[in-house]
């Protein structure tokens, strides 16, 4: 006899089910991973907040992986909708760069709060196919006035190489950034001055500027509102010393390179390169670090009251080397480099003692490449004085200077030939004509008559 086994086969109910179950599986993973079902919402690139002066376009960029939809930007002032944008995008992008002007919004009122809103939609087929949503509401402030600025006084005259000083009033609540433009070079920053809304700006005509172009004072409000006022200045130029100076190589072999050794540079085999890597390079880079360590640690507080006097030689000094001599360089009768030598150099017994002559705080305190160690007194108003090459310092950064304090002693640190004191005067870290600033009368009728007059001014305005 033959016996037989029979498996029972599943019912057609069981297997229509068990099929729907695998669709229903495969179709949510395939929801879930396929692209065209993602579901991250479009990205709205743009600033949370701003002030719009209804002149300059305001950018916004969208992006989405699957592609932008349809956008729309509305302008919300009080109950008023402003439709800026609405559009549907017929061909797919995935990055749209907007750039929103003001047309037909002139009559919006000055000092107006709004709200601008961003919808996006992108070309995803999630949540039933309507696709992923976006909305960012930035908030806006209505800002169409300039800023109010105008001179209240400035000096008559700048010199080549020298100083002036202006003061003005400016007022605007939404103010970003003022600041004094010279020729168009050189940018000086504008301190509070006596009472709120007043600035006073002591600045400076490069010695390297040749030609001299009209001086401004720029402010700018958050809204980009831009007001430009000309400083009235007669000009003078100055005569330029010319030197030829000859350099030993005993000089470039020692002092070359230890001042690059002590400045953490390279040091070149060959002589020339040594030589004008110390004078140009280096030179440059001592420079800049004068100017940013001035203006980063300079008194930026309101000036009520200024006090200067003139600058004194070193005691019992000679003076051995000018300001804005044009010094030219030769290597065995051969030109190899020229620099500006922008101080004036002092010299006396050796380790003669350094006096300061007016008041202020030691902002910098350091070794200082071809100027060797050297000190920086901020004297306020922007204004301070610098003394190189010493051997001996008396003094520490933050230390507070009474006129007639011993602060130093010469030496022969840095790139020099002997003992001496390297003297300047920094305006916001440029050093100027230390002449002028060793002059009685020229502070007077330049700097502290100017003061007074503008003082008289503000106390009538403000009475």
């Amino acid at each position: 006899m033959f016996s037989h086994k029979y498996k029972k086969s599943l019912p057609w109910s069981k297997i229509v089910f068990i099929f729907i179950l695998l669709c229903l599986v495969a179709v949510g993973f395939y929801i879930k991973f396929s692209p065209k079902f993602e579901h991250k919402p479009p990205t709205i690139d743009s600033v949370d907040s701003l002030y719009w002066n209804l002149k300059d376009d305001i950018a916004i960029k969208l992006f989405d992986d699957s592609g932008i939809r349809r956008y729309e930007v509305v302008l919300k002032v009080g109950k008023k909708q402003i439709v800026l944008e609405n559009k549907n995008v017929m061909t797919m992008k995935q990055k749209i760069n907007l750039l929103l002007n003001s047309e037909y919004l002139d009559d919006i009122a000055d000092n107006t709060s709004a709200k601008l809103v961003v919808r996006v939609v992108d070309s995803s087929s999630w949540n039933f196919f309507k696709g992923n949503e976006a909305i960012k509401t930035i908030d806006m402030m209505i800002d169409k006035k300039k800023p109010n600025l105008s001179l209240i006084a400035n000096s008559r005259y700048i010199t080549r190489g020298g100083s002036a000083i202006a003061i003005v009033k400016l007022n605007d609540k939404n103010l970003k950034e003022a600041y004094l433009m010279f020729a168009d070079e050189t940018r000086f920053e504008l301190i509070p001055y006596m009472k709120d809304g007043y600035y006073i700006s002591l600045f400076a005509w490069k010695i390297d500027i040749e030609e001299f172009k009209t001086t401004y004072v720029v402010a700018y409000d958050k809204a980009n509102n831009k007001t430009k006022l000309k400083i009235p200045l007669y000009i003078r130029d100055r005569k330029i010393k010319t030197d030829k100076i000859k350099i030993g190589e005993k000089f470039i072999k020692t002092v070359s390179r230890d001042v690059l050794e002590q400045s953490s540079m390279t040091v070149p085999k060959d002589l020339t390169a040594r030589f004008i890597k110390q004078n140009k390079d280096l030179r440059a880079e001592n420079i800049a670090t004068i100017q940013k360590q001035t203006i980063k640690h300079m008194d930026k507080t309101m000036v009520k009251e200024f006090h200067i006097k003139p600058f004194k030689r070193l005691d019992k000094s000679i003076k051995t080397a000018g300001f804005a001599e044009r010094r030219h360089y030769y290597l065995n009768d051969e030109k190899i480099n020229e620099a500006w030598h922008l101080g004036l150099d002092w010299a006396s017994v050796r380790n003669a003692p350094i006096y300061s002559t007016n008041s202020g705080k030691v902002i910098f305190k350091d070794y200082l490449g071809i100027y060797g160690d050297s000190i920086i007194i901020d004297h306020s108003l922007g204004l301070a004085s610098i003394y190189s090459h010493t051997s001996t310092q008396f003094v520490d950064i933050d230390d507070e200077i009474k006129s007639g304090q011993k602060i130093a002693k010469t030496g022969e640190t840095g790139a020099v030939l002997g003992d001496h004191l390297h003297f300047g005067v920094l305006v916001q870290g440029i050093e100027v004509n230390p002449n002028e600033w060793t002059d009685k009368k020229w502070i007077k009728e330049m700097i502290l008559n100017t003061m007074k007059t503008s003082n008289d001014i503000i106390k009538d305005e403000t009475k």
